[in-house]
């Protein structure tokens, strides 16, 4: 069986946002000069997608650009993200929505239906697994109904004090993997103890 793996990045206590959920500036993404990706966790994170063939996407992450941001980004091999992009590009997406009639991107599909039932009919097939690009109230739904079987939280070097949390309940983990970067960003991979 697949398995639903979450990457997402958070604060040190644990947000996902700012509390109006739109301002991301604290997370380390810069790409210039101070390299705040270093190229080890751009290769954690190439390596992460290579695992998987599907993507699970709200539909406020698709349609607020995601599948067309790492579309063009895949085209620009001097990129450094272009691997990455093209992982995520050449996967099948499923757009987990109940108002959008048809999908306007490319290799992408909707899921109109109950979210547990759709999402375990997607771990129930075969092939690699599946990662999940959501924002905090999607990833809590998954969350809650105990859908993620492992979690690679991109922690970054800030305590926002308030925000946007994903977790709601008590979940039992396995720590699996545990990994520091430049810049203070560290990586924390858990099995979900379902």
């Amino acid at each position: 069986m697949k398995k639903l793996k979450l990457q997402m990045q958070l604060s040190v206590d644990g947000f996902v946002s700012s509390a109006n959920g739109k301002s991301s500036d604290w997370m380390v993404w810069d790409f210039g000069e101070n390299w705040g990706w270093d190229k080890d966790l751009q290769e954690y994170h190439t390596s992460l997608t290579a695992s998987i063939d599907c993507v699970l996407l709200s539909r406020k992450m698709a349609e607020g650009g995601f599948i067309d941001h790492w579309a063009d980004m895949a085209i620009n091999t001097n990129n450094p993200q272009s691997a990455f992009a093209r992982n995520i590009t050449n996967a099948r997406k499923i757009v987990v929505t109940q108002k959008l009639e048809r999908s306007r991107w490319n290799n992408t599909e909707l899921a109109k239906g109950d979210l547990v039932t759709e999402v375990n009919n997607l771990k129930a097939q075969g092939g690699k697994d599946i990662i999940v690009y959501g924002g905090a109230s999607f990833v809590s739904a998954l969350i809650k109904e105990r859908l993620i079987d492992e979690y690679h939280l991109v922690i970054n070097p800030v305590i926002l004090g308030s925000g946007l949390p994903i977790f709601n309940g008590r979940q039992d983990l396995t720590l699996i993997e545990a990994r520091s970067f430049s810049k203070g960003m560290v990586v924390l991979v858990y099995a979900a103890i379902l």
